[in-house]
């Protein structure tokens, strides 16, 4: 079964005359021109995620299926960016006949060929159709920022060399409120000391594995970066639209099979030969990384200087209520959502912090570092594995997060919890950090996620099992 979701929309004038359609329901009569202005630089593309939607899809139509996602990636970064390149001048007539017309149209191509190659293995999926068409959604920080643009001068108006900037790095330019035009906004980031405390953990009953096996992996000194992502895009060069960090398996790109990952050299002390990543942070400080001119960098909007993590540690760690089971070899899981600006929070699962303020995490925001504190990303992985499958069609329904008191829902079982966390070194109070992201996700925070292929020899994933579930710490 396929389950359809349709985005909703409502409406929303851009440079006056008729009504596009967008996520946003502010009401443009009430504008001043600086928020127009604003509104107009803080665009970007929405479109009802496909590859979420595919809930079901034959594993022999899925390499093909997954082709053709990317490309449906592909099309909206290509739509975003002449949305950007246009600037202050993309009024709706441009928007209709430009970039909305023009991707629904690819979309709908696309969706037709998804369903013909599912056809070939089963029942053809009614409803594809539904997904093809996109909107045009309001970064509301842009918006709030409109007053400030107007207030130094530039009547919320793009000077014209900024907007060619921002062509040039692929959304990177400034509007005239000196905000990122591909983000992220000033108001994006918070001071952690002025978040409350907020992390609840379950209790660790009688029956519960309380140890931790860790894996040494180092920080990437060797700089494994690539675009792709082997999990969501296999066989696709460029498939993420940014740059990756990666430790362990030192093989990791979109054309890894199986048995190369499994005879890969490792960054991992211990042997680990599974693959972890995520998206590179950048300091936005006007430095000229190797990858400004190439697809996945400069050229869709990931500007600046990749910073290397000052630490990065890789644990695993038991369930509240009861032992843990052997993941299987090769299961892949993602966490969070590298489109939730665009798909909404359902799947997001970003948590940012500093350094002894870590029972503060942030999911939508930066934080502000006070001096001597690191900037901290932690994923926590799905703990709950359904017993049957490695991966599933949509990458998620295979595994679960575990219920608030730590049980696994009906049909799973607990596997050893993933935990990556990653802190850098930034100077305090820094607003220039952005991390890697599709280009019309605008570098948002809540993007943020977390990657995993388990390559654990049988031999190494008992021993984490029989650590985990005695309640010791090893690794």
């Amino acid at each position: 079964m396929i389950v359809i979701s349709v985005v909703g929309a409502t409406a929303l004038a851009v440079g006056g005359g008729a009504l596009l359609m967008t996520d946003n329901n502010a009401s443009a009569a009430k504008e001043t021109p600086a928020q127009q202005a604003a509104a107009r630089a803080g665009m970007t593309v929405k479109c009802p995620d496909v590859a979420t939607s595919l809930s079901s899809v034959p594993q022999q139509a899925r390499p093909a299926v997954n082709d053709e996602l990317a490309k449906m990636d592909s099309q909206i970064a290509d739509a975003y960016r002449r949305l950007t390149a246009q600037g202050t001048r993309a009024d709706q007539e441009f928007l209709r006949t430009r970039v909305l017309g023009p991707l629904t149209a690819e979309r709908r191509q696309t969706l037709d060929r998804i369903a013909t190659e599912i056809e070939k293995a089963a029942t053809r999926p009614s409803g594809l159709d539904s997904l093809a068409s996109c909107t045009v959604k309001q970064d509301t920080a842009a918006l709030a920022a409109a007053p400030d643009a107007q207030a130094q001068g530039g009547g919320g108006q793009a000077q014209d060399s900024q907007t060619q900037g921002s062509q040039a790095q692929g959304g990177g330019g400034q509007t005239a409120g000196g905000q990122a035009q591909g983000g992220p906004q000033r108001s994006d980031f918070v001071d952690i000391r002025k978040v409350r405390p907020n992390v609840k953990k379950p209790r660790v009953r009688a029956r519960g594995s309380k140890g931790t096996f860790s894996s040494r992996c180092g920080r990437n000194q060797n700089k494994h970066f690539n675009s792709d992502n082997v999990i969501v895009a296999p066989g696709v060069s460029n498939g993420a639209h940014h740059m990756h960090d990666y430790v362990g398996n030192l093989k990791t790109d979109a054309f890894a099979s199986n048995e190369v990952l499994a005879s890969a050299g490792t960054t991992c002390t211990n042997g680990d030969r599974s693959t972890h990543y995520w998206p590179v942070l950048r300091l936005r400080d006007g430095t000229k990384e190797a990858d400004a001119g190439a697809p996945g960098g400069g050229t869709e909007g990931n500007i600046g200087r990749i910073l290397r993590p000052a630490s990065v540690r890789i644990s695993f760690r038991g369930n509240p209520v009861s032992k843990v089971a052997a993941m299987p070899r090769f299961l892949r899981i993602i966490t969070g959502d590298a489109k939730s600006f665009t798909n909404g929070t359902a799947n997001a699962n970003a948590s940012w912090s500093c350094t002894g303020f870590e029972d503060r995490q942030l999911k939508d925001k930066y934080p502000l570092c006070p001096k001597g504190s690191n900037v901290v990303r932690t994923f926590t992985f799905q703990s709950c594995w359904d017993g049957k499958n490695a991966d599933s069609a949509n990458h998620r329904t295979h595994v679960a997060f575990a219920r608030a008191d730590g049980s696994c829902p009906q049909g799973f079982k607990a596997i050893p919890q993933l935990v990556q966390r990653i802190t850098y070194k930034v100077a305090p109070g820094a607003r220039n950090i952005a991390v890697d992201s599709f280009p019309e996700q605008l570098h948002k925070p809540v993007t943020d996620h977390g990657d995993f292929i388990n390559v654990m020899s049988s031999k190494l994933m008992k021993r984490a099992v029989n650590c985990i579930n005695s309640g010791r710490r090893c690794g």
